[in-house]
């Protein structure tokens, strides 16, 4: 039987991942801060789903991660779904901190660990997955700690692909770039273009985690808007009025 894990359980897409992968007959470890809705999800199908209330930026989250993935009988896939993003136009200090802190720091704090379990179990069918964002693509304005962030995370599981190839170890890396989802990080009174479902981009990801994809951007229209992104000079980039508006 398959075990994956997934940091970020609670709400949003690593809830419905996690439904997503306990509804194919995989073992599922969840996390997130809070404990009643990994509850919940646990006492519906109590012989597939563990669960540990972790607060990736608290100092113990990788020991409490390790006693999770015990708890599971080990792990096949790791997915870190949990991020925290806001527009912060003023740049308030609160906000960016928070964001750096769980975003970057968190992030780190999770991925090493599930790394390090990889290379000490590598005869397992080894995948290490991240929800990044599109977001990571270019500097947005609007948002600056939040797309700097999701840059840092994709850099962050390039640096550890080739760790891993320099270690020798047999792991597959998938980075999960999603545009605009309607989950609980957007702001519901913006209006987001192209904006996605979660019952549309689940199966997407979970394809993506499936077949092994190293880059999956989220959706196909997504896609394209990035290949735009990526043509654009930064002295008209900084010109672009890349904002949401109200509704």
């Amino acid at each position: 039987m398959k075990r994956i894990v997934i940091v970020g359980a609670s709400s949003g897409l690593g809830r419905a991942i996690a439904e997503s992968f306990a509804s194919k007959g995989w073992r599922v470890g969840i996390a997130a801060r809070r404990e009643e809705p990994l509850a919940l999800l646990q006492s519906r199908c109590p012989d597939l789903v563990e669960y540990k209330v972790i607060d990736i930026t608290d100092p113990a989250a990788p020991s409490l991660l390790n006693e999770l993935i015990d708890a599971l009988g080990g792990m096949d896939v790791f997915l870190q779904a949990a991020g925290v993003g806001k527009q912060n136009p003023e740049l308030t200090d609160e906000i960016e901190r928070k964001t750096l802190m769980t975003n970057c720091v968190g992030f780190a704090a999770m991925v090493d660990t599930a790394f390090n379990y990889f290379k000490k179990h590598p005869d397992g069918d080894n995948r290490l997955c991240a929800i990044t964002s599109v977001a990571g693509t270019k500097g947005l304005g609007m948002a600056a700690s939040y797309s700097a962030s999701k840059r840092f995370d994709s850099t962050y599981l390039t640096a550890l692909e080739q760790l891993a190839r320099l270690s020798g170890m047999k792991l597959s890396i998938t980075d999960i770039r999603p545009g605009f989802i309607a989950t609980d990080l957007l702001n519901p009174a913006n209006h987001y273009p192209m904006l996605m479902t979660v019952e549309h981009a689940v199966p997407l990801i979970v394809k993506a985690i499936e077949k092994r994809r190293r880059v999956a951007v989220i959706d196909r229209r997504w896609w394209w808007l990035v290949q735009v992104w990526k043509l654009i000079p930064r002295f008209l980039w900084v010109r672009f009025p890349a904002k949401t508006r109200k509704e």
